[in-house]
């Protein structure tokens, strides 16, 4: 306990009647794929149904072989897969990344351009009928998956060029909204905001009138600033975009890739703190949509990649997720479960209004919320270069007096969770009494996350 009061405070300010509109946590959304057809285990389902996303994103690779020979199509593979997500609760937005070998006979990611446009659109159109129509999964449509690094990004489309990409857009996005006219489109998924073709994909449809409902770019980094500054780029380059402005989604996004791999790095607390800090930046900054990959770590099979990727690619794919795996999940391969799943239950959690909260010390990120009878304080601490033990005062204001049962979880070393039922167990429980000004202190140890609660008793 000596320690603890010898360490440094940081104070953090709540004004439980300082409304700024709907707290949407759904917006915090997953992403996953792209690696192999397994489809989402039940413990691991079950685990992300819990959580009650709105939107998932996925691939939707080749591997799938969906289109295996002219004029036949095969569902067997995909069907599953798409099942399992839906009993998450959850809509798609659905990343084209398809290549079937009798319109792509020739393994090239510079190849974007099907040796026959009508019949990839009808192999589009029918997709879309499917998993759109016939089965309402699917509502928004990104055509392509980091095209401006093809392989490099897992998939089978190098597409920098911005013309390139706008005829393909234009010639893939055609036949979705044909057959599914309420689809949203977008994309084209690049590694960053400011790489072509996104900025030229934004251009061509601000000059032709051609529909684009979103754009979509990539982030894995460390430092909250860089995924602020995507969001305010993004926000620059569809300044005065005609009509409705195309919504902003991070299609993919994480921390940055590790030096390492090892299965301890993925339960360190500064991982999840990472993820937070992020996050939070992020939506602070008004970004639409995030999409964090990704829910459950997989195997990387060669095999059902040889028809439509390079051998050099096959290797890469076999080092980024078998030799030298990310360990992104929120799963691991043994659907073990890992702590930043606990941070989107805490998003959860907090309320749906978003309430006034500022910090004193630049390493404390807060966000704060309120229910009809419970008020929130989500608190990460996190610096980008070395974080520090805290004590947080947490100071809150405009509160109606009363009964109060005050309820602490944490994110930190300690591992405080159920794993069977995917619990977070709190670090204290008790009841107060709470004037209208009312102050909280809580020990917040470097790189940890903590949700505090008031909940009305009477």
């Amino acid at each position: 306990m000596t320690a603890i009061s010898s360490l440094p405070r940081g104070d953090v300010h709540v004004n439980a009647q300082d409304r700024l509109g709907p707290f949407e946590p759904w917006r915090c959304a997953l992403s996953h794929g792209g690696i192999n057809t397994t489809p989402l285990p039940t413990r691991v389902r079950e685990g992300i149904a819990q959580l009650r996303p709105r939107l998932i994103r996925i691939f939707l690779q080749e591997h799938f072989a969906i289109y295996p020979e002219r004029s036949r199509f095969d569902w067997t593979r995909l069907d599953p897969f798409m099942d399992a997500l839906a009993d998450t609760g959850a809509k798609l937005v659905a990343c084209i990344t398809i290549k079937p070998p009798v319109l792509f006979p020739t393994v090239d990611h510079a190849i974007w351009r099907p040796t026959s446009v009508s019949e990839w659109q009808q192999v589009i159109s029918q997709l879309v009928k499917r998993y759109s129509v016939d089965r309402p999964l699917v509502s928004y449509w990104e055509v392509g998956n980091e095209t401006d690094i093809g392989e490099g990004g897992g998939c089978p489309f190098l597409i920098p060029d911005p013309k390139d990409y706008f005829e393909f857009y234009r010639t893939t996005i055609k036949p979705i909204l044909e057959a599914f006219p309420a689809a949203k489109v977008g994309g084209p998924a690049s590694c960053w905001v400011e790489n072509e073709p996104l900025p030229g994909l934004v251009q061509l449809c601000r000059e032709t009138g051609v529909q684009l409902d979103f754009v979509s770019w990539h982030l894995y980094h460390d430092d909250p600033r860089r995924h602020t500054a995507g969001v305010e780029k993004a926000k620059a380059l569809l300044a005065g975009f005609p009509g409705k402005r195309p919504e902003m989604l991070v299609t993919e996004w994480s921390k940055s890739f590790d030096p390492v791999s090892s299965q301890d790095l993925a339960f360190l607390p500064r991982r999840a703190a990472t993820i937070a800090a992020c996050l939070l930046a992020m939506h602070e900054a008004g970004l639409d949509w995030s999409f964090y990959y990704h829910i459950w770590d997989q195997v990387f099979y060669p095999e059902p990649f040889a028809s439509f990727f390079s051998s050099d690619g096959i290797a890469m794919m076999v080092r980024h997720w078998n030799e030298l795996p990310h360990r992104f999940g929120m799963f691991g391969v043994g659907e073990e479960v890992r702590p930043h799943y606990f941070l989107y239950q805490m998003l959860a959690r907090l309320g749906d209004e978003r309430l006034a909260a500022s910090s004193d010390d630049a390493d404390l990120w807060v966000l704060a919320a309120r229910s009809d009878r419970q008020l929130s304080a989500l608190l990460v601490n996190f610096d980008p270069r070395c974080s520090r033990d805290l004590v947080a005062t947490v100071h809150l204001s405009g509160l109606q007096p009363g009964r109060k049962l005050v309820t602490l979880f944490r994110l930190d070393r300690d591992r405080r969770w159920r794993v069977g039922r995917l619990e977070l167990l709190p670090v204290e429980r008790r009841e107060v009494y709470a004037p209208a000004s009312f102050l909280r202190q809580l020990y917040s140890p470097a790189d940890s996350i903590a949700l505090l609660t008031l909940t009305d008793l009477a």
